[in-house]
């Protein structure tokens, strides 16, 4: 149950990062590290303020889907990125050092 929350609330996060590039007419570039980077800093940000506004007795349950939530982010935009690679166009000087594809 929590698993799917997580992984509902991340595709909400990630196509609202997504369309919001779009709507700011952002370049591809520029709309890929928001997307990349826009719904980062959960865990971070996250155990820090769990640990302030909770007892450290409940901490761990608090954030354990904090900490699921960030395993999917890590997944997920793992493939994104692994895909985006697959269809970016090859430019000048790129000779896909460290992209993981084979010829």
């Amino acid at each position: 149950m929590i698993l799917a929350l997580c992984s509902v609330l991340l595709a909400i996060v990630l196509s609202a990062t997504w369309g919001t590039a779009r709507l700011m007419r952002l370049s591809r570039e520029d709309a890929i590290v928001l997307l990349f980077c826009g719904s980062k800093k959960s865990l971070a940000s996250g155990v820090s303020m769990a640990g302030v506004l909770f007892a450290p007795s409940q901490v761990g349950l608090v954030i354990l889907p904090l900490m699921l939530f960030h395993q999917l982010q890590l997944i997920a935009c793992a493939i994104i990125a692994r895909c985006g690679s697959a269809l970016a166009p090859n430019w000048p000087g790129n000779d896909d050092y460290g992209s993981g594809l084979t010829d």
